[in-house]
């Protein structure tokens, strides 16, 4: 049987893409929080760049993850922890994508939002806290079906063979 290396498999698409964003969008909420305690524009500026950053590698993991989904559903004995982790992964992505338009407003020039900073950072950093703990459950079920259910993981053959 000929196969594609490692690298080619669609299903590895998914795991090669998944762990930056969930790094960034943790380390960005971290800045924001400090953000708010902080005059320097560092922190607020570097908290926004991280998460346009892990907003878009987040839509990108979930891009994967669909096309990772068809191969993945066959191998696994339970489907529905992999459909839980598709449903909350959008349900993740869309909490950060609010967080950021929500964080982006605060630099618009419209008047009646220029006194509404404050709000509006309060408003960021609970959408954050709420998608950072979406974050980490769902890669605790991308976990599970990994390490409990052998998703998207290549099982060779009993003599090895194919790395002859």
């Amino acid at each position: 049987m000929n196969q594609l290396p490692d690298f080619w498999r669609t299903e590895v698409f998914h795991p090669l893409s998944v762990h930056f964003p969930i790094a960034i969008l943790l380390v960005a909420f971290l800045f924001k929080l400090i953000a708010l305690g902080s005059a320097k524009d560092l922190w607020k500026q570097g908290g926004t760049f991280l998460l346009l950053l892990g907003t878009i590698g987040v839509w990108i993991a979930i891009y994967t993850g669909n096309l990772a989904d068809g191969i993945v559903s066959r191998k696994i004995c339970d489907p529905t922890v992999l459909k839980e982790h598709q449903n909350l992964a959008y349900v993740t992505a869309w909490l950060f994508t609010a967080s950021l338009l929500i964080d982006l407003l605060k630099f618009s020039k419209i008047r009646f939002l220029t006194k509404k900073k404050s709000i509006l950072s309060i408003l960021c950093i609970i959408t954050l806290s709420i998608g950072s703990g979406y974050l980490m459950y769902v890669g605790h079920l991308g976990a599970t079906l990994v390490y409990q259910q052998g998703a998207g993981v290549y099982q060779p053959s009993e003599d090895c063979a194919e790395f002859n």
